[in-house]
């Protein structure tokens, strides 16, 4: 099962989640691909512009493919950046990219920018990129106030744009909280769109520490594992699949 990974919003944790589900399933013997399309805020390291999203996944499994079409510099929704640059986005490109990625790889996650109507050119939406691949979309949710109503208007988005979706991950989920408005987010937006909740991502604070972690990729690895249904997204049985208890 390859995917469209998109979010309730920017910032939500869409990166982290997509690096978490391929470096599990690459380390599970799985050859993964992840593609990402369009970077916006891209960076310049050693004279030459590489996107921080496909960094992290590479942070988290050197052996992960990745590949990025269009390396934008500037921070904001690809279709003003594009305009900003004066670069003209290729529909056509970014299924060949991807279709070349995929062909490598047993599963391969796309992962879009901003949301689900985020717009790459004037013409053409984040679900029309995940229509032109046939991809169903995973949305990640963020955990908090108001989340019902930005998933549930993303899951309708998706659904008029003629998508499969597929399911929803909570990221940065707080654990042991008392917030009832966190704790019932998952069951009645599943009750409310019939879509699959297929996890909370708790909180790691070692993502939001200024210092590199030489234990991330486990500590990642180690939360996706326990609290993601990865047999559920991609469709597999995993026989054994367990991890014991730090």
């Amino acid at each position: 099962m390859n995917i469209l990974v998109t979010g309730t919003d920017t910032g939500v944790g869409k990166t982290v989640v997509t690096a978490g589900l391929a470096g599990v399933m690459q380390s599970l013997g799985y050859e993964m691909g992840v593609y990402k399309p369009i970077q916006s805020g891209a960076e310049l390291k050693n004279g030459k512009l590489v996107s921080p999203d496909l960094e992290f996944v590479r942070s988290i499994d050197r052996n992960i493919r990745t590949k990025c079409t269009y390396m934008l510099k500037t921070p904001c929704a690809p279709s003003l950046a594009a305009f900003l640059e004066s670069v003209k986005i290729y529909k056509n490109r970014l299924k060949i990219d991807y279709e070349n990625l995929r062909e490598s790889c047993d599963f391969t996650i796309v992962e879009g920018a901003g949301g689900i109507l985020c717009p790459i050119s004037n013409d053409y939406m984040v679900r029309d990129l995940a229509k032109q691949l046939g991809l169903p979309v995973l949305i990640v949710a963020r955990s908090g106030l108001g989340t019902i109503n930005h998933t549930l208007l993303t899951i309708e988005a998706a659904r008029l744009g003629g998508l499969d979706v597929l399911g929803v991950i909570f990221s940065d989920y707080p654990a042991g909280t008392n917030d009832i408005s966190i704790k019932t987010a998952p069951e009645i937006i599943s009750n409310l769109s019939s879509v699959k909740v297929f996890g909370c991502l708790p909180s790691i604070p070692e993502l939001k520490s200024h210092c590199a972690c030489p234990d991330l990729p486990e500590i990642l690895l180690d939360k996706v594992l326990n609290n993601i249904d990865i047999q559920g997204i991609f469709d597999i049985i995993i026989p054994k699949l367990s991890v014991q208890p730090q």
